[in-house]
């Protein structure tokens, strides 16, 4: 069965074999190692068992990122302050502009037109350096409430991240995809700077796709991009915001290797044919080894995913 911990197991071991340093995604951004994986892990529910893959990896000697929310299904003080304990990095899986979008009759997919990169190295820009419209035929109405929108969500980003500090060290983020909603978190930071509030890195922003491997288990799949509304590299998707420093002319790595399983990721460690860096995305909820666990995590993402793609397909009409 794949998604089950002897395969995760199996998984960090052939990371291990094939000579993979491991790095949280902080250390990644201020010093990348030039043969790294980040292991970063989306705690969107039941936080005890990111507990077990952070436990599994401190028997292995290696380290992840782990990003929480703040809704009481994600975030677990004791087990926040735990896995902080075993020498992983915590930081804060955001998203205040999806739920402050919800009190808006404006949808958020009007309001930022994709920014275009023109070519040329522009790895030394500012990572919150997006071109953003002004607001074209929208009025005057809606336009100040799209400002209040992202304006009420800084106010509610401050807060919630002063409540994860209190717990642990924050030195990175990242976007909690909300794919139901109309409305995409990165929104914030094209009027907004994290840089401010002392943070060092978002993925989304600070990770150039064009030279790191983006793998995800979105979907409960390694190939689960088209049932994807937001985590994958932004420039291969129309989207709000793009990261400058990602040249969308240029396939990005996750264009160049797909892996259906876990055991296919695996093969490849061994044979030595993965790049160099790369960044892998776990859903802790979605691992199990005990079987009814197992077998509803399964039927659920199913249902998931159907419902995923018709949002996905709506998206592409437009």
């Amino acid at each position: 069965m794949d998604f089950a911990l002897r395969v995760y197991r199996r998984l960090l071991q052939a990371l291990i074999d094939a000579g993979y340093a491991f790095q949280t995604f902080a250390e990644f951004v201020v010093s990348p190692q030039s043969r790294a994986v980040v292991l970063r892990h989306d705690v969107d529910l039941l936080p005890e068992r990111s507990l077990v893959f952070a436990c599994l990896q401190v028997e292995h000697r290696v380290r992840g990122s782990y990003y929480f929310r703040i809704i009481p299904a994600s975030f677990n003080e004791r087990i926040i302050r735990t896995i902080a304990g075993l020498g992983h990095e915590i930081g804060y899986h955001y998203e205040e502009v999806a739920v402050e979008g919800r009190k808006s009759k404006v949808e958020g997919r009007e309001i930022i037109e994709q920014s275009r990169c023109h070519g040329g190295n522009r790895e030394e820009e500012r990572p919150n350096s997006l071109k953003v419209n002004d607001f074209g035929s929208l009025g005057q109405s809606q336009a100040r409430e799209i400002e209040d929108v992202l304006a009420r969500a800084l106010v509610r980003f401050k807060g919630n991240l002063a409540r994860m500090q209190q717990v642990a060290e924050i030195k990175t983020i990242c976007m909690h995809g909300s794919p139901l909603s109309k409305w995409d978190s990165r929104m914030l930071w094209s009027r907004y700077d994290y840089r401010d509030f002392g943070l060092i890195g978002e993925p989304y922003f600070d990770i150039n796709f064009n030279k790191v491997l983006y793998l995800t288990d979105t979907g409960r799949r390694w190939d689960g991009n088209r049932m994807s509304v937001r985590d994958k590299p932004l420039a291969h998707v129309e989207e709000f915001v793009v990261p400058v420093q990602t040249n969308p002319r240029l396939p990005s790595l996750s264009d160049q290797f797909t892996f259906h399983s876990t055991f296919d990721i695996i093969k490849a460690a061994r044979m030595n044919t993965l790049p160099s860096q790369i960044m892998m995305t776990f859903h802790p909820q979605r691992w199990s080894s005990a079987p009814i666990p197992w077998i509803k995590e399964y039927l659920l993402q199913n249902i998931k995913n159907n419902v995923k793609w018709i949002i996905v397909k709506k998206q592409l009409k437009h």
